[in-house]
């Protein structure tokens, strides 16, 4: 087995890995579960290469997750479910069906109305899929997926509410609400009440989410950033603690925050 620029070779490299005759005791002992964690890893592993825009890596894990769908897909064609030519033909039909101003005779007006037409398209595919399930109505928030990170699921539930007018008006209410979830935290810290301050919370860290949602911004990303720049003031912090030869454990938080504001004066110079 040579390695090979084209994808039928990975493939035949998952199936051989696979193969209860001299695969892989490893890759034989996985099912779909076991590996859902490492396909969202490498997406993530993905994400991070192009943070640092990192394009060698970007290449490695671009093949990391490739190998992912084959992976599944091998499971799915032993258990006779589907194979990877399922897969690869329900993806190119639905980008067709989507992109009718592409590879139809409708015409977009910019990206704008193409996106549009695209969240038109979704809306009738979600009542089609509602139907095949025998539920009654479809609903906005059908296919938001359970397992995306807390964070970017609450902006992508409002985001979709804001589609059919569930929304504030304008950046100053989503403040307002802000400060209302946050006056509401304020009443139940000190009750004893741990399961009323995990909701209160909750509601913050939701409402803080349409916040960043109304802005333009990507809450994920924005807190991603916001934990990179933690990491490198805190370095800076641990790294001042060893000039002056003390441990941070030992320094107090009067000197720990004057080394905190030393970096944070430097970076807003």
């Amino acid at each position: 087995m040579q390695p090979s620029r084209d994808i039928s070779r990975l493939i035949e490299i998952m199936a051989a890995l696979r193969n209860p005759v001299g695969g892989c005791a490893w890759d034989l002992e996985q099912d779909f579960r076991s590996i859902r964690n490492y396909t969202i890893e490498e997406a993530y592993e993905v994400a991070d290469a192009i943070e640092r825009e990192d394009f060698a890596d970007l290449r490695e894990e671009l093949g990391d997750l490739l190998l992912q769908p084959i992976f599944h897909a091998q499971m799915a064609k032993e258990a006779g479910h589907f194979d990877i030519g399922d897969v690869v033909y329900a993806i190119t039909e639905k980008l067709i069906r989507r992109h009718p101003h592409v590879f139809g005779d409708v015409v977009a007006d910019g990206a704008s109305d193409a996106q549009d037409r695209w969240e038109a398209i979704k809306v009738k595919e979600r009542a089609a899929k509602a139907e095949r399930k025998g539920d009654a109505e479809p609903s906005v928030l059908d296919d938001v997926p359970q397992v995306l990170p807390a964070l970017a699921r609450a902006e992508k539930l409002t985001k979709r509410a804001a589609k059919v007018g569930f929304d504030w008006p304008d950046l100053p209410a989503v403040r307002a609400k802000i400060e209302e979830e946050l006056a509401e935290v304020g009443e139940v810290e000190n009750a004893g009440d741990h399961a009323a301050l995990e909701e209160e919370i909750g509601d913050l860290l939701f409402a803080v989410a349409n916040l960043a949602r109304k802005a333009g911004v990507d809450p994920e990303a924005a807190l991603r950033n916001a934990n990179s720049k933690f990491t490198r003031r805190f370095h800076y912090v641990e790294a001042r603690c060893r000039e002056d030869n003390i441990d941070p454990a030992d320094a107090g938080l009067e000197r720990l925050d004057g080394y905190w504001n030393e970096i944070r004066a430097r970076d807003k110079a």
